[in-house]
């Protein structure tokens, strides 16, 4: 449970895990990581047993491999493989286990893996994995621990001189521009891409959204995002392990119930999560649970305006919303929830992502020519500063498409209006021209998500429908006006020709209302592990319907 705070909030370095030996060390007695199996580990037990498994996996891995695989829940077991690894001057690649087995071993191909760090839950999960590597399961070599090892880890953890044995293993030897993981990004739109983030990318975004949320000692972050996320791998794993922040754990996001129960027993007051998974909570979880949470940050896609409505009514308080890319560690902007920080009202705009990280700069340009925009007139946005990625691992070619005199271009249409706040409006791989003109399907997706659920009663749908998403628009090549857009659903309380109706009444462009032809009833919409949609699979199925209704589509 919760403990007396009494260790500085935050220790600044630009190599994490060297951050992370201070801030252990200075909390040594005080609580530092929870999760639902029921472990617990002070501050100085998290130093230890790091070290433990640092002496372990350094006994298990080869002299000259640097790239190690890992396949872990997100747990206190996950995050002490990663400090492990850190320890050992490794670079870590937390492997999507929502991948197909296919992809998972194209990564670890990819990335010159050649052991991959799990545990048995995972395994008892997925009994038929069978990896291009060689595994490391973490619950059997904690079996070969010797009385050598735990001696020498405590002295380590409690009495040396941290300076000395940052020197013995090395770690003053590492640069903040060494690659501390590489994180492959969602394949949500082809292959996935292995995007190298450095320690100083991950110490500048951890202390920049610290600072920007004027987090401090006594705020217990919930993490249930995948370690594999770069949202939940830097700030439910590297903000609590390098500050006073407490990270508490639940391996499922899913389990919603129990998600809640974790922010009830440790009075939890920060959740970075994702609004599927927030719908979920709300549906689920009774009031009590989430009574301490004051903050919750959702990213990874947009946050709908009834959900944070609904959220308020119930608990009280208002999610905020932010923005941030793998590629960027991940975090670029987000709002400050009322009260969280004095000046709150100057960093909170609901319907923008925010205003950027203090040390980030953004801006927007003509995709076409690249020349800067000013005003409100949407571009491209990108990004610069410490947080940007040192390229795709072994792609030259994707990572110059993407990164130009220190700029990553995110794909992301946006505006930046007078007081810095982004306005996104869609990504360039979602919006179709279509009669000449740009047409964005987040927002025509928003539209229809609103007449859902006004629409929707208790007799019209599940609990399920309630949780998960059932709209996503994407489109196809049409010979008339160059694409034509497709809206595929499932289970939806109204039908197409009123929602068609309300689009117009609503005010959308005409270009925008798609016709009541263009809806195609579907089993699931393709998600990721995330819970965002997978784009390039909602397209291969907008492709399928349409060729096999034929008929139906060529009626307009």
């Amino acid at each position: 449970m919760r403990l007396p705070m009494s260790q500085p909030p935050f220790t600044d370095s630009l190599i994490p895990i060297r951050q992370m030996l201070r801030a252990c060390r200075t909390g040594k007695n005080e609580l530092k990581f929870a999760d639902s199996t029921g472990m617990e580990m002070t501050g100085g037990r998290t130093l230890l047993t790091a070290l433990v498994f640092r002496r372990l996996l350094h006994r298990n891995l080869g002299t000259n491999e640097q790239n190690v695989g890992l396949l872990m829940p997100t747990s206190v077991y996950g995050v002490l493989a990663n400090l492990g690894l850190a320890l050992d001057r490794r670079t870590s690649v937390n492997l999507n286990y929502t991948f197909g087995l296919d992809t998972i071993n194209y990564c670890i191909r990819h990335a010159d893996i050649k052991h991959v760090i799990t545990s048995r839950r995972v395994l008892d999960r997925f009994p038929d994995l069978k990896l291009d590597a060689e595994l490391i399961v973490m619950e059997d070599v904690g079996k070969t621990i010797t009385l050598i090892d735990k001696i020498t880890a405590f002295v380590d953890a409690y009495f040396t001189p941290i300076s000395i044995f940052e020197r013995v293993l090395g770690l003053h030897r590492v640069s903040p521009d060494d690659i501390l993981t590489v994180i492959y990004t969602s394949g949500s739109t082809g292959t996935p891409k292995g995007a190298m983030i450095t320690h100083r990318g991950i110490a500048e975004n951890v202390k920049a959204f610290f600072h920007h949320l004027d987090l401090n000692s006594t705020d217990i972050i919930l993490g249930s995002l995948p370690l594999f996320h770069a949202y939940g791998y830097t700030t439910t794993l590297w903000l609590p392990a390098t500050s006073a922040v407490k990270g508490v754990y639940h391996f499922n996001p899913l389990e919603h119930k129990k998600v809640g129960e974790m922010a009830r027993k440790y009075r939890c007051t920060a959740i970075p999560t994702t609004p599927t998974f927030l719908r979920g909570y709300l549906r689920r979880c009774p009031k009590e649970d989430f009574e301490t949470v004051n903050t919750v940050i959702c990213g990874a896609e947009k946050l709908p305006s009834d959900l944070i409505d609904a959220w308020e009514a119930k608990f009280g308080y208002r999610p905020a919303e932010g923005y941030g890319t793998t590629e960027l560690a991940p975090v670029v902007s987000t709002n400050v929830p009322k009260g969280r920080r004095p000046d709150y009202q100057d960093w909170l705009r609901e319907g923008t992502i925010g205003r950027p990280l203090i040390n980030l700069q953004a801006r927007i340009i003509e995709p076409e020519t690249g020349k800067q925009i000013t005003g409100r007139t949407p571009g491209m946005l990108q990004i610069k500063g410490p947080s940007v990625m040192a390229g795709y691992y072994k792609d030259k070619e994707k990572t110059d498409l993407v990164l130009k005199d220190g700029w990553y271009t995110t794909g992301d249409i946006a505006s930046i209006d007078t007081d810095g706040f982004i306005w996104i409006t869609g990504r360039l791989s979602r919006i179709s021209k279509i009669g000449g003109e740009m047409v964005p399907h987040i927002l025509i997706e928003e539209e229809i998500e609103k007449i859902i659920n006004t629409a929707a009663t208790p007799e019209t749908e599940t609990e399920t429908d309630a949780n998960e998403i059932r709209i996503a628009v994407s489109a196809v090549p049409e010979e008339r006006k160059g694409e034509r857009l497709i809206i595929l659903y499932r289970n939806l309380p109204t039908t197409p020709e009123e929602i068609c109706k309300l689009l117009q009444k609503n005010g959308l462009p005409n270009l925008w209302i798609p016709s009541p032809n263009d809806f195609f009833h579907v089993d699931l919409i393709p998600l990721l592990g995330t819970g965002k949609l997978d784009l390039r699979a909602v397209k291969e199925l907008a492709e399928t319907v349409t060729k096999k209704n034929q008929e139906k589509f060529q009626k307009s």
